[in-house]
């Protein structure tokens, strides 16, 4: 079982031509951090996804990988960093009760609490290592 990251990158909801869904979202300042913003993230490119996907067909064995970068981050980190490399002003900041009001309660937990996850089992049984080893670089190079 393949565990993927949070998807960016061409033909995703997080590219930059053609925009896709949360990026267009994060322009209008309409993503922000909610509460805390503490909540842990992991992603992964859609390039990275794909050759993770053919070592895990290839070398892997049963059980559960995780498909990720190498640095997870919490949402007052990565979502600022979205917002530059998409050439937007920073986003806004929500209480938590609005951010259940309008996206939910999981939204909520997913940006307060959320865990990341560590691709260091993937890396070691599938002989795998992202070419975007983080979302910091992956943001800047890989959303085209």
């Amino acid at each position: 079982m393949l565990r993927y990251g949070a998807f960016y990158g061409p033909g995703t909801s997080m590219s930059l031509r053609p925009p896709g869904l949360q990026s267009e979202l994060v322009r209008k300042r309409q993503y922000p951090v909610v509460g805390s913003g503490a909540g842990v993230f992991s992603f992964i490119h859609i390039d990275d996804a794909a050759t993770a996907t053919v070592a895990a067909i290839e070398r892997g064995r049963r059980g559960i990988y995780h498909i990720t970068d190498d640095e997870p981050a919490p949402a007052t980190e990565w979502l600022p960093g979205l917002a530059s490399a998409l050439g937007a002003k920073p986003p806004l900041r929500v209480p938590k009760w609005v951010g259940r009001l309008a996206a939910g309660p999981a939204a909520v937990v997913m940006m307060t609490e959320g865990r990341g996850a560590s691709n260091a089992k993937a890396r070691r049984e599938l002989e795998w290592a992202p070419k975007y080893h983080t979302w910091r670089e992956g943001f800047v190079h890989g959303l085209e």
